[in-house]
């Protein structure tokens, strides 16, 4: 199991991370796997991410017993997979805009784009670089966002724009949320959340 630990401006700062081995029932530390399993293609095709109930009934099913709640999932965590953060660049051209990637590793099949397409509310664009496109506007702040591919089989990634308004920026955070947790839906990693400026 793992969740991001985010910075204030909802960058990834790191993972942190808990792994239950059915070999002897207990849970260990796990920042070296989730390493891996976001640089080994082979061994990322042997993970599944998976819903809280879904991870329940594996659990279970491996002789684990019943899945602790949040609170007590994240007592388990051990050890911090510390991601680089640096200073965006300032590449904003207007006070208030911000430009954040969310970075996946994995590979789309045409079932998991198409869900990828809706969750995000995606329009085609004519940039064959380019998924498709979207915009919305919430707590006072304008998005828009786009999915594309980086590299044939190499990544995925969704780039947000943030066109900040006066009112708290937690319509961000949860724009970000939703987005790294529709395209994790379909199968593939989150690797990181940057931002470039």
């Amino acid at each position: 199991m793992e969740e991001f630990v985010l910075c204030d401006d909802y960058t990834a700062a790191g993972i942190d991370g808990a792994e239950w081995r059915t070999e002897n029932g207990a849970w260990s530390a796990s920042a070296e796997l989730s390493r891996a399993i976001r640089a080994d293609m082979a061994l990322r095709g042997r993970v599944t991410p998976v819903s809280r109930q879904e991870a329940s009934d594996a659990f279970a099913l491996l002789g684990g017993g019943v899945l602790p709640e949040e609170a007590g999932l994240r007592t388990l965590f051990q050890e911090r997979r510390h991601l680089p953060t640096t200073a965006p660049l300032n590449l904003a051209r207007s006070t208030g805009s911000r430009r954040y990637r969310i970075l996946f590793a994995g590979e789309l099949g045409a079932d998991g784009l198409a869900n990828a397409r809706t969750a995000l509310r995606l329009e085609p664009t004519a940039d064959p670089r380019v998924v498709g496109t979207a915009s919305a506007s919430a707590g006072g702040h304008g998005f828009t966002w786009e999915l594309r591919r980086i590299g044939a089989g190499i990544a995925w990634c969704v780039d947000v724009t943030a066109r900040l308004g006066s009112g708290p920026a937690t319509a961000l955070g949860a724009l970000l949320h939703h987005h790294r947790q529709a395209v994790r839906e379909q199968g593939l990693i989150p690797v990181t959340v940057e931002r470039f400026a």
